[in-house]
């Protein structure tokens, strides 16, 4: 943990009380101003149940939340005040993270406890909204948030919901950060994604493990937004949709800020139950580079390593290497799809999931050096592998290399859930799918169980 010699206070200070029942959020504000005023410091939280309201971190700030405490998170709409965001790769207002650190320099969120976000209420609102396409903003916060956010409904999202205007918060944001650390807490029960590090340089997550039901919607574990330095280690993550994802904006908004996602560090992480463990995208429009993630383990998810992007999207995405990864029982070990369906608006549908080729412009996404090695995965339930570009704009320079994987499952789930994806021809074999893709090379890949164990559609070049 950082030191850097300055003071230490903690809640009871001012008044605190560890019960699960009193409301702390004052007592919070104060304790984080008075350190604020020292010029920086350690708020530490002891063993309890400290209930409280959003809260706002400053520059050389340590939060420590010591074995044994827990800060818990008033699921109360109306406190999460708009802040201005990104929410689902599109700059605009949205709720006010539980945790937020904003224009901030070494900040420190650490120890052995837990941040529970409470995420039951706000998952039930969601989900009441997912199934009402003609929900239109009701709640106060809504409303406020769409005369804030005109243009809205043309907007493109990640399946979030961005129609309704209920912008749910993350657990933990750091907005334009340098130099911060996150390291050995526990997080639960997330509102909707749950930790954002967004336009950040120099972050180090290490020790974490996030836990969200498989049910809550939207509550990946850690989406790193447009920012460059990032190491994660030594992590673990059972969340309810895509557990480490990396983004960089969607479409012209995201082309118009123009911050990629670079030079990102994944090793020794441990992936249940996710959608998808490693994952690149959807957003994608300022690009995503030089990524290496290695030394994974995956269990139950529906995807290992996972690339998505679509037209419109945009972006290059490039340099990815994958290597030392063991998977057992996903749908479909690695993928890459650039056919994904989530967050569509009707009127793109035709164009965007066309098989045909279509005119090039900025908002075409591109794949390119992408290298998978030493990957070795049992009991996959859907498909071997996935691998899909646009005619126009093909998956190149795409490399297997020492890949073992063995379909044999008493879970045998149709290939069609190998991705989330839409406008392709349904196929029945379980093998690898190859369609647009240049330069590709394979070398000692076994595929275990379906016939034929490759299958290799249009648009397929060999190296």
């Amino acid at each position: 943990m950082q030191d850097w010699g300055m003071s230490t206070c903690c809640l009871q200070d001012f008044g605190g009380i560890s019960d699960g029942v009193f409301d702390n959020t004052e007592v919070f504000i104060k304790a984080i101003s008075h350190l604020q005023q020292l010029g920086g410091g350690t708020l530490l939280v002891t063993p309890g149940i400290w209930r409280t309201g959003p809260l706002t971190l400053f520059s050389n700030c340590i939060l420590e939340i010591a074995d044994g405490a827990t800060i818990s998170f008033i699921g109360e709409f109306h406190r999460y005040r708009p802040v201005w965001t990104r929410w689902e790769g599109v700059e605009c207002h949205a709720m006010q993270p539980c945790i937020q650190a904003r224009d901030a320099s070494h900040v420190v969120i650490a120890g052995g406890g837990t941040i529970d976000g409470n995420g039951h209420v706000w998952w039930q609102y969601r989900n009441m909204i997912r199934s009402n396409a003609e929900h239109t903003p009701s709640l106060t916060i809504e409303k406020e948030l769409a005369g804030l956010n005109p243009g809205y409904r043309e907007q493109p999202g990640g399946g979030g919901g961005r129609h309704s205007q209920f912008l749910a918060p993350p657990v933990i944001q750091l907005y334009r950060c340098t130099d911060s650390v996150i390291e050995g807490i526990s997080i639960v029960d997330s509102p909707f994604w749950t930790i954002h590090p967004l336009y950040c340089h120099t972050l180090r997550i290490e020790r974490v493990k996030v836990f969200n039901p498989s049910s809550a919607p939207n509550t990946d574990g850690l989406d790193i937004d447009s920012c460059s330095d990032v190491v994660v280690s030594d992590c673990l993550f059972d969340v309810g949709d895509d557990a480490i994802a990396l983004k960089s904006g969607s479409g012209t908004d995201g082309m118009r800020v123009g911050i990629p996602t670079r030079n990102i560090r994944i090793t020794g992480c441990e992936f249940h139950r996710a959608h998808g463990g490693i994952v690149v995208g959807s957003e994608t429009a300022g690009g995503i580079a030089d990524v290496v993630g290695s030394d994974c383990r995956f269990f139950d998810t529906d995807r290992g390593v996972r690339i998505k992007t679509r037209r419109g999207r945009g972006g290059i995405i490039e340099n990815l290497r994958f290597t030392r990864m063991t998977m057992e029982r996903t749908l479909c070990p690695i993928a890459i799809n650039m056919y994904y369906r989530c967050g569509i608006l009707p009127e793109e549908e035709e164009m965007f999931f066309s098989t045909t080729r279509e005119a090039v412009d900025p908002t075409t996404p591109q794949i390119r050096k992408i290298v998978v090695e030493d990957l070795h995965a049992s009991g996959c339930r859907s498909s071997a592998g996935f691998f899909v570009g646009l005619p126009e704009s093909p998956i190149e320079d795409l490399s297997l290399v020492d890949c073992h994987i063995d379909t044999h499952s008493d879970q045998n789930v149709s290939p069609g859930e190998s991705e989330m994806y839409s406008g392709l021809p349904p196929v029945s074999t379980r093998g690898i799918r190859f369609r647009n893709c240049r330069n590709l090379s394979m070398e000692q890949v076994m595929v275990d169980g379906p016939v034929p164990p490759i299958l290799v559609e249009e648009g397929v070049e060999f190296l």
